[in-house]
């Protein structure tokens, strides 16, 4: 399994020869440099960089890039060499990014030379440094480890260097620079990206206002789907541009701050749990934000938790290092107190660290203990009594909540998921296989069947959170095999139609979208939205695709990607059940589909990454209680809704 390193974790490395793959939001310098024992650079031989960019056993790219694959082979590196530094820096000239808290988070993989990823490091936190000191593989007793590092210089590569003891420190930076900028002056310019604010973000209609840009596309290398950073307003698009997550119904000015609803507590004890304790215009804002806040302090206590234990075993290994170092320690007792010692030094930094961690999630299982319960429907899981007061709404939530979230230090603990509503981007629930206990116990008709489930479920969440008759789902089914997972939605009535079964149905819902999209699309262009066709439905559009890619032959899949890419803008949304596996025959085509979906999985899954530190949060998708029906009520209540409102 890949190993998600955070600033300072280090990860084994089960293999001497490697590649180390770079992928930035914009053109970076990538090199290496090799230390001794101490970790110095000898010399500027010991540097591979654009311009000299081979040393022994080591290879690096000719250009500044937004990707590289450097080469290592650990086993040809000269004897002493016991430090190899990935070393990433910001190429300088007019109009060109001069910080990387400019750009986008660089993200780093060390891989085998057959592609299997064994470790991987996102950059985050940077702000004024333009060099930066990446990954560092180093030999402790014989074997080869991996450190994610992370240091940034100000100075650029001239303090990089100086600090790793390079003598021509400032010489050798303005060496690589310059080489860098002649490369960059012969090579051809690629075309600019489209930045969010020149696509169309316009509503289609009162449902559809304040539709959001959907989240960059995620690295083909990276393992681990990155969820949005709720705690920001604004980030940086992969072209450099804003993306703008502000909420379609939420006041550009500062909010209140919450009530005061509980007394203080006691001094030197922990504040008592309150929910809706967050700032916000209203109880559900103000929820939402404390639901993140969870997420995000869970995170963060838990980074810090294997940070201090992964320093306490560095610290071990230094000391038994040097005290074994002495040949008159390696007989009779003292080698022995020396491993003692060290070892005892080592539990008891652990044993601070799991303290520290405890009361932590203390506080944050208290507080979910009281933010549960209180949850609207949108927030809320299935078991929740809110349910059973269910009433249709008159206008669309903040978020809505896809799922639970949950890390290994804290299997009790489960955060909610949540995502901004209107969507942001399509679905993807993986029917396939995966590496997780739960999937390796279950066949592949059953995955299968559970992720039609999970589709169903999450249909019927859309369904309930919108207004009535503001939301749609569109059912495709080639061979009708989804037809008993289909049943609550078939039985209410609530579908827009019959599920499309076979090529010639899959062509009328694709097509009948695709026109909604390219109609939607030019009356805003146009600014014309009120001559858009009396029988062109504005409101949002949810199409749920069972068993991809049978049924579909090229044209389908072309306006399958079409509506990926163009359709939340203007309010239709995809939900995909398929098995990446089944795809393979299109080859690249279907790429750019499956990295523009948010991917989640039908049964229990560490697949999605925070944007702090990066952790694999196992995620486990929302179950109606055994034996309930609760679905068939709710989407009752819809039908009656719909049916109430066409009368």
């Amino acid at each position: 399994m890949t190993a998600e390193l955070v600033r300072g974790q280090n990860h084994t490395l089960p293999q001497t020869r490697l590649e180390i793959r770079v992928s930035a939001g914009s053109p970076v310098v990538a090199g290496a440099t090799l230390g001794d024992e101490r970790g110095t650079v000898r010399g500027a031989e010991w540097i591979a960089h654009p311009a000299s960019h081979r040393v022994p056993g080591l290879e690096v790219s000719r250009q500044a890039a937004a990707d590289h694959r450097l080469a290592v082979d650990l086993d040809a590196l000269p004897a002493e060499v016991h430090r190899v530094t990935v070393v990433l820096a910001l190429p300088v000239g007019a109009g060109r990014p001069v910080s990387f808290g400019a750009v986008a988070a660089p993200f780093v993989a060390v891989t085998g030379l057959d592609g299997t990823e064994i470790a991987t490091f996102t950059l985050t936190g940077l702000d004024t440094e333009s060099a930066v000191s990446a990954l560092e593989l180093y030999r402790r007793q014989g074997a080869w480890k991996v450190r994610a590092v992370g240091q940034g210089y100000a100075a650029g590569l001239a303090g990089l260097f100086a600090d790793q003891g390079v003598a021509e420190a400032a010489e050798t930076a303005a060496a690589i620079q310059e080489a860098v900028a002649s490369g960059l002056a012969r090579s051809v310019t690629p075309p600019p990206r489209t930045t969010e604010g020149e696509r169309v973000r316009h509503p289609a209609g009162p449902a559809a206002a304040g539709a959001q840009a959907p989240a960059p596309p995620v690295p083909e290398a990276q393992p681990a789907e990155p969820l949005g950073d709720p705690a920001s307003a604004r980030t940086e698009a992969p072209g450099g541009g804003p993306i703008d997550y502000a909420h379609p119904r939420r006041q550009t000015s500062a909010p209140p701050p919450p009530p005061p609803t509980a007394p203080p507590a006691a001094p030197g004890q922990p504040a008592r749990p309150v929910a809706g304790d967050a700032t916000g215009w209203s109880m559900d804002e103000r929820l939402y934000n404390q639901i993140w806040g969870m997420f995000e302090d869970l995170a963060r206590a838990v980074a810090a938790y294997r940070s201090a234990v992964d320093f306490a075993e560095s610290r071990m290994d230094q000391e038994l290092d040097r005290a074994l170092s002495d040949p008159r320690n390696r007989i009779g007792g003292a080698g022995d107190r020396a491993r003692e010692a060290a070892r005892a030094k080592r539990d008891e930094l652990t044993g601070r660290a799991r303290e520290a961690l405890e009361r932590d999630l203390a506080q944050l299982a208290a507080e979910s203990a009281v933010v549960e319960p209180a949850l609207p429907a949108a927030y809320a899981g299935w078991d929740n009594p809110v349910w059973h007061a269910y009433r249709v709404p008159m206008e669309i939530p903040m978020a809505l909540r896809l799922g639970d979230l949950r890390l290994g230090e804290a299997p009790d603990l489960r955060i909610p998921l949540l995502v901004r509503l209107p969507l942001e981007r399509g679905i993807w629930i993986d029917s396939g296989r995966t590496a997780s206990e739960a999937a390796a116990s279950t066949t592949g008709d059953q995955l299968r069947g559970l992720a039609m489930e999970t589709a169903v479920t999450l249909a019927a969440r859309l369904l309930a959170v919108y207004p009535a008759g503001e939301f749609s789902v569109h059912v495709v089914d080639p061979a009708g095999s989804a037809a008993g997972q289909l049943s609550p939605l078939v039985g209410s009535g609530v579908l827009a139609g019959p599920p499309a079964a076979g090529a010639e149905g899959v062509a009328s819902v694709l097509a009948h979208l695709t026109r909604r999209v390219d109609l939607v699309q030019m009356a805003i262009r146009a600014g014309a939205a009120d001559a858009l066709p009396p029988d062109l439905d504005t409101g949002e559009h949810l199409l749920i695709v069972n068993d991809f890619p049978h049924g579909f032959d090229d044209r389908a899949v072309t306006q399958l990607r079409y509506l990926a890419d163009e359709g939340p803008s203007v309010g239709v949304h995809l939900l995909m059940v398929a098995d990446r596996e089944d795809a393979r025959a299109y080859g690249p085509v279907l790429d750019p589909l499956w990295r523009s979906l948010l991917r989640i999985t039908p049964v229990a899954d560490d697949h999605l990454a925070d944007p702090w530190v990066g952790h694999a949060w196992t995620y486990e998708p929302l179950r109606t209680p055994q034996g309930s029906r609760v679905l068939q009520q709710v989407l009752a209540l819809v039908a009656e809704a719909r049916r109430g409102g066409r009368r």
